[in-house]
């Protein structure tokens, strides 16, 4: 073990109790670091703290062991009080190898604690990170802690009863530093040796052997607390409401939320998929939800994927698709196609950096113009935007119902952050949500006559099974004549269904917008969508605890707009925005409502941080 002292007297990071915690585990794409948060977040979840996680990890499926763009981190912060961020600066960063140590030191905070696996800093792995000096060496980490020790070896020793070859053995490398964690933190370890026996039951010698390591990296942690500055921080649970509580990723909730909506709206669900990152989770997901009358098709391409949950819309089931920006591209001609014959549709879109292959598994909301206006001709759908992994649930779930009650495609927006992201969940109570019964036609509506494009007062068209007796009718992407159906390209009828299904889209039942945080009026609204929620609510809290006057609005429904909006944002001297794009939201609103909103962008991949919105919030105001 190896420590260094600060050039300046400093307070370390962990010196007292604190109400809130980040730390992050970096290592190579094959040191299991994302099971290590996994596990480590089902612990603080048990604990009872409040939590929120950030996954990053490279695009290539197998970057080079040691090099600087194969590092894979997973951050978490948590705490015994509200959280609603990862974290801007982790308080301990974890680091496998000088790979992930130089590119996560930056953004550890001055003070804090660094954990460094001294066994994988070689003359080999110093190359491959580019360091000319070892960094646990040379002082230049003096202005962290830093506990440096060869967790390597060490879990080499505490497996080797178990006859593993180092090679397997070091695969053990995760579990002994999760124990460490562990310890550090006081969680249990029971339940992850419980989560490694269901795992390995097949293969009891490595549930031991990876228990072995976990306990002998918690055992480590009493030791090192004797002389180093290793300390253990016990953080009490946050108080809670009574209820049954689990930790959910986003893609876990959308797929919840989906069967749900399913469910309320009394159909069957058919889900076309075609895997893409981020949104491959939510097929593998609702692959094993089959008992809820759900069927799961991985298509060959991302417009079978699309044409045929068209189909079982067509077919009377609901039809719901997923994808990225990429594949929500390549989808566009078919939305044009649901659109024109008015049935119910779900395309889930989890936003990704891009444009093109761009990047895969970093997060940015670059897609709300495609969302909201990309496709050919006049082609108006409801779009809806989730704010965070529990949100996503409660999203899904509308987003059947308006496809359902207004025979509509709807688009509900995620991206790489909440997709992938965890946060505890309380389990709603079924019997809370009113069901919103689908409903066929089966009869003629006419007299004598059928008119399959006859409108209700929500302006939609009836929804006519395949196949029920006497209703034959024409269906397709050619522009149908008003209420029969038939085809007509005349120009009064091509205005009269172009407005029709504009004003359906435009009516869709919105509720008005409420302000989050702050006062309705004033100096500043910072007006957000999507998963930026968290940064914003946590920098308008802290802004409004230093007597600035400043309010949180947060947008759902993108498309059609609350109808209160435009009046709310008029009712503030100055709207900011921010948005992990180039403005979009933004223009939405200028376009909308003619309000000088100004934009605060970023498109590097990662969410925005706290103190970048508290800077933006007192420049608006200085």
């Amino acid at each position: 073990m190896a420590t260094q002292a600060a050039d300046t007297p400093q307070e370390p990071a962990l010196s007292q109790q604190p109400d809130a915690v980040v730390v992050r585990f970096a290592g190579d794409s094959g040191d299991g670091m994302q099971l290590t948060g996994g596990q480590f977040t089902l612990s603080t979840a048990l604990a009872g703290n409040d939590l929120a996680t950030f996954p990053d990890f490279p695009a290539e499926i197998r970057a080079p062991q040691g090099t600087l763009f194969g590092v894979s981190a997973f951050q978490i912060n948590f705490g015994s009080r509200e959280i609603n961020t990862a974290g801007d600066a982790p308080d301990v960063l974890v680091a496998m190898n000088p790979a992930a140590l130089k590119t996560n030191l930056s953004a550890l905070k001055p003070g804090g604690l660094i954990i460094a696996d001294t066994g994988e800093f070689s003359k080999r792995n110093l190359d491959k990170a580019h360091y000319d000096a070892n960094p646990l060496e040379d002082g230049s980490l003096a202005k962290y802690d830093l506990l440096a020790f060869d967790i390597s070896a060490l879990t080499i020793e505490a497996v080797k009863p178990f006859g593993l070859g180092n090679k397997d053995a070091l695969r053990c490398k995760n579990m002994w530093t999760l124990g460490l964690a562990l310890w550090m933190f006081d969680r249990p370890r029971k339940p992850i040796h419980d989560w490694l026996r269901e795992k390995f039951a097949k293969k009891p010698e490595l549930a031991d052997a990876n228990i072995a390591a976990l306990d002998a990296g918690h055992a480590y942690g009493e030791t090192a607390e004797l002389s180093g500055p290793l300390k253990q921080v016990s953080l009490p649970p946050m108080p809670a409401e009574p209820g049954l509580y689990r930790t959910i990723t986003g893609a876990e909730a959308v797929s919840l939320g989906l069967v749900a909506g399913a469910q309320l709206a009394g159909l069957p669900m058919f889900f076309g998929g075609y895997p893409i990152t981020p949104a491959s989770a939510i097929l593998h997901h609702l692959a094993r939800l089959k008992q809820y009358d759900v069927t799961t098709f991985q298509a060959e391409d991302e417009i079978a994927a699309i044409c045929a949950a068209i189909g079982a819309s067509y077919a009377g089931s609901l039809g719901v698709t997923s994808s990225s920006g990429p594949g929500i591209a390549l989808k566009t001609e078919a939305m044009g196609l649901a659109i024109m014959t008015e049935l119910p549709l779900v395309i889930v879109n989890s936003q990704r950096g891009g444009p093109s292959t761009g990047l895969p598994t970093k997060t940015e909301q670059s897609d709300l113009y495609q969302a909201v206006y990309g496709r050919n001709g006049d082609a108006p759908l409801p779009v809806i935007a989730a704010r965070s992994p529990e949100d996503a649930f409660e999203c899904a779930i509308e987003a059947c119902r308006i496809a359902v009650e207004y025979m509509t495609p709807v688009m509900l927006l995620t991206d790489g952050y909440i997709a992938n992201a965890a946060e505890p969940w309380k389990v709603p109570d079924p019997a809370s949500y009113t069901p919103f019964p689908a409903k066929f036609l089966t009869e003629k509506n006419d007299g004598d006559h059928l008119l399959p494009y006859k409108r209700d007062s929500k302006g939609a068209r009836p929804w006519i099974k395949p196949g029920t007796p006497g209703l034959m009718h024409r269906i397709g992407g050619i522009e149908k004549q008003l209420n029969t159906g038939h085809l007509d390209y005349s120009p009064a009828n091509h205005q009269a269904m172009t407005d029709a299904r504009k004003d359906k889209v435009l009516g869709v039942s919105v509720p008005d917008q409420d302000v989050c945080l702050g006062a309705p009026g004033g100096k500043l609204a910072v007006v957000g969508w999507g998963s930026t929620f968290g940064p914003i609510h946590r920098a308008v809290r802290v802004a409004r605890d230093k007597g600035l006057d400043v309010s949180h609005i947060h947008v759902r429904h993108i498309w059609p707009l609350p109808g209160n909006l435009g009046e709310l944002l008029k009712s503030y001297d100055k709207v900011l925005v921010p948005e992990m794009n180039t403005g979009q939201f933004k223009t939405v609103l200028r376009d909308q409502y003619l309000v000088d909103a100004q934009p605060l962008t970023k498109t590097s991949g990662q969410p925005f941080y706290v103190h970048e919105l508290e800077a933006a919030i007192e420049e608006a105001l200085a």
